[in-house]
């Protein structure tokens, strides 16, 4: 830290203890000067030779007039003071800002007298204090507990000014030593050269500033990191890290999007601040940081506007979410967070934000890409993007599916919404479905159906498969649904043009030649431990043939509902087409169909142990 010392009398100030102070002289005081709660008993002499307003105040002998409104108190006049007697004072950053204002108002100028206080404080900033990075913070954070003078505004912007160039200059330039608020990264302790006796690191990291600026108070922080981004020379994500930084060091339950509620309005206030100073860059900060952001925003009450440009932001880079990240609960009436019931709508209204980002960067880029190279080669990463979001929403989904209050609506309008979205499987969607469907298991049988159309049997994996034909929270026409597409993905890998109906389902259907007898609601209705066994076994049977010796299996006959609800003709034309194939969705119309055009995520990984769940 640089400092300066002026005089070269000894230091005869003295104090009784109780605010009283008076210089131990061969003469009396002949003025009181009251500062505060502080009687300084002095000389007029030393003290009018050089400042203009105690000139002013000053008359006749044995006076005693108060400055109360002296800038920086009793302690910056006790240093103005010391300097009027000639007597030794060390100025630094600590104190420069309030012996500086002090002196300015006491007029200590050089109209006064040469080589006065003024002067010299000014030529100490300018030489010294405004030439180090770790000074200048020090001085422009002090400038917040002086009060207001005339000289504050020029002196704030020199500081800014020098901080906001310190901060934008080439990192090869910077000389730094590690010393202030960052710790040293790990591939950042490398040995370090000595070149004229100066040591300079050889890796500055770009955001070597943020940490340090950080300590500043919001209202000087905004006025340098303004600077700092009109200057022009910093990235954007070094900007990002400066917000990140700050956020964290001024709220102190940002990561666990906690606030105390005598914190709330001053946490406002930087939320705010940081989103208004977010540059508009896509990717600059990431999309965890958005949304805990946004969290924030929600818990302190910050306006719509504050709220609509996060969810705007974080729907422009959705696929980096991750599910805890939008696991976001609503808020009570009383500020507290209840922890039945998510946002849903919330995270709708992202999901909106990214198709709508997304069909408008298409656009953007095909146009861009046609005019650079005269065609178009457009959807690559944007569907890459498509998938990972895809997969997001089916993992948020089994998330909230636990919530016992959790309404079917609000199930079905998320899975929709991403219906569009292309999805190789819908493993995702089937462990979504079936945990709703553990947990929910009151629904009715319509609701039952309604939740199971958004999947398409066709685009289940083999364990998925697996874990469907035995799984009894399912209605029977999906479970069935299930072992024909089973059978016809085996058939079309044997290079069978036509797949055979099961032998079991078969037989069912040409049982003493008399037809079902089951109503129409029964095929709705969750499967028997019976029928699934059979099914189950016509599973087996069907593995075996295709991927193993021949099937020792048998194919027996099945319960009496089974043999009714299979053997119809009806039924059979539901799922199977008159020439064989199978229908591209498999419900009793269109409106019915369980399937969905749309693709799934990658594979998932295996299914759990438990018979009933999809872990």
């Amino acid at each position: 830290m640089k400092f300066m010392k002026l005089g070269t009398k000894p230091d005869s100030f003295k104090t009784d203890g109780n605010n009283v102070w008076f210089v131990t002289s061969e003469l009396a005081a002949d003025v009181i000067i009251n500062v505060g709660d502080s009687k300084f008993y002095l000389h007029k002499f030393p003290l009018l030779s050089k400042s203009g307003r105690l000139q002013k105040l000053v008359g006749g002998s044995d006076e005693e007039i108060d400055i109360h409104e002296i800038p920086g108190g009793s302690t910056a006049f006790e240093i103005c003071a010391k300097f009027c007697y000639g007597m030794t004072v060390t100025l630094n950053a600590h104190n420069v800002v309030s012996v500086y204002y002090a002196a300015d108002y006491l007029e200590m100028h050089e109209t006064v007298d040469k080589g006065n206080l003024v002067y010299k404080l000014s030529v100490f900033m300018n030489s010294s204090i405004f030439r180090s990075w770790k000074d200048s913070i020090i001085v422009l954070q002090t400038t917040r507990y002086i009060s207001s003078s005339s000289e504050e505004p020029k002196l704030v912007n020199l500081c800014i000014n020098s901080i906001a160039s310190k901060a934008s200059v080439d990192v090869s330039k910077v000389d730094w030593s590690y010393t202030y608020n960052r710790k040293k990264l790990p591939e950042e302790k490398e040995p370090v050269n000595e070149l004229n006796g100066v040591i300079r690191s050889r890796i500055v990291p770009k955001d070597w500033w943020v940490e340090d600026l950080a300590e500043l108070e919001i209202g000087l922080y905004k006025q340098v990191l303004v600077s700092i981004i009109n200057k022009g020379l910093v990235c954007n994500e070094v900007i990002g890290e400066a917000l990140k930084a700050f956020a964290l060091r001024r709220l102190p339950g940002f990561n666990r999007s906690i606030v105390h509620s005598d914190d709330v309005l001053k946490a406002r206030s930087v939320v705010d601040i940081i989103v208004r100073l977010l540059p508009l860059e896509k990717g600059c900060v990431s999309c965890d940081f958005l949304l805990k952001l946004l969290k924030m925003a929600i818990l302190v009450d910050s306006g719509e506007m504050v709220k609509r440009e996060l969810v705007k932001r974080v729907g422009q880079q959705l696929e980096e979410a991750t599910v805890q990240d939008l696991l976001i609960q609503v808020k009570s009436d009383d500020g507290e967070m209840e922890g039945s019931i998510y946002n849903i709508d919330l995270v709708l209204e992202i999901l909106k934000e990214f198709i709508v980002q997304d069909q408008i960067g298409e656009l953007e880029d095909e146009a861009r890409e046609i005019q650079e190279t005269g065609r178009t080669n457009r959807g690559i990463l944007s569907e890459a993007s498509k998938l990972m979001v895809a997969k997001l929403v089916d993992g948020y989904l089994v998330e909230i599916s636990k919530d016992p209050s959790l309404p079917l609506r609000m199930f079905v309008d998320l899975a929709e919404m991403v219906s569009g979205l292309n999805r190789p499987t819908h493993d995702g969607l089937y462990r979504a479905i079936d945990m709703y469907l553990k947990v929910h298991p009151g629904i009715t049988k319509s609701e039952r159906k309604r939740i199971c159309r958004l999947m398409d049997c066709k685009k289940l994996s083999v364990d998925a498969c697996a874990h469907a034909v035995q799984n009894e929270r399912l209605p029977l026409r999906v479970v069935v649904q299930v072992l024909f597409f089973e059978k016809a993905r085996a058939a079309t890998s044997s290079g069978s043009s036509t797949p055979d109906l099961p032998k079991s389902i078969k037989a069912l259907n040409a049982s003493n030649g008399r037809p079902a007898t089951g109503p129409e609601d029964d095929w709705d209705g969750v499967a028997t431990v019976e029928e699934l066994k059979a099914l189950k076994e016509e599973l087996a049977a069907l593995r075996i043939r295709n991927h193993g010796p021949k099937s020792t299996v048998s194919d027996k006959a099945s319960v009496p509902r089974l043999k009714a609800l299979l053997s119809t003709k009806k039924i059979f034309s539901k799922i199977w087409s008159s020439k064989g194939g199978l229908r591209e969705n498999s419900g009793s119309d269109s409106s019915e169909s369980l399937g969905s055009a749309n693709p799934d995520e990658p594979k998932s990984s295996p299914y759990g142990k438990e018979r009933h769940s999809v872990s």
